[in-house]
């Protein structure tokens, strides 16, 4: 059983990232679809299909690359299950100056943290992804 299903999921894409993986899957869950969605919306991810039947779904998440540069370089898990870090609207901050993107969990769902300072609302930062 899986303690903390983001952080695995991020790793993976960090670790497929750097070992030049074209696709890999993961078991699919509501947050991690929404993340999904997110980073492919964001240009980290080239496609994000949900395959697979009721309990049995998975994800097949295509990673992008430009010109053999992966889109994704590091990640950084901000909320663990042991430490919890919550945001108001001002302490959101942009990292590494505009590259990166924070996901934050908000009371309107899943948002990157520009969103959710053009949103005017705050939550738990789950992770930086650049």
């Amino acid at each position: 059983m899986m303690k903390d299903p983001i952080s695995d999921f991020i790793i993976r894409l960090k670790n497929a990232s750097n070992a030049r993986k074209d696709v890999i899957t993961f078991p699919a869950s509501k947050v991690v679809t929404a993340i999904a969605d997110i980073l492919e919306r964001e240009k980290y991810l080239t496609a994000v299909a949900k395959k697979g039947k009721k309990v049995g779904k998975i994800l097949e998440i295509t990673m992008k690359y430009d010109e053999g540069i992966p889109a994704i370089t590091d990640v950084k898990r901000v909320s663990k299950l042991s430490r919890r870090v919550y945001l108001g609207v001002k302490d959101i901050k942009p990292v590494l100056n505009g590259i990166g993107r924070m996901i934050i969990s908000t009371p309107n769902g899943l948002m990157t943290g520009s969103e959710a300072r053009k949103a005017k609302v705050g939550g738990e930062a789950l992770f930086q992804i650049w």
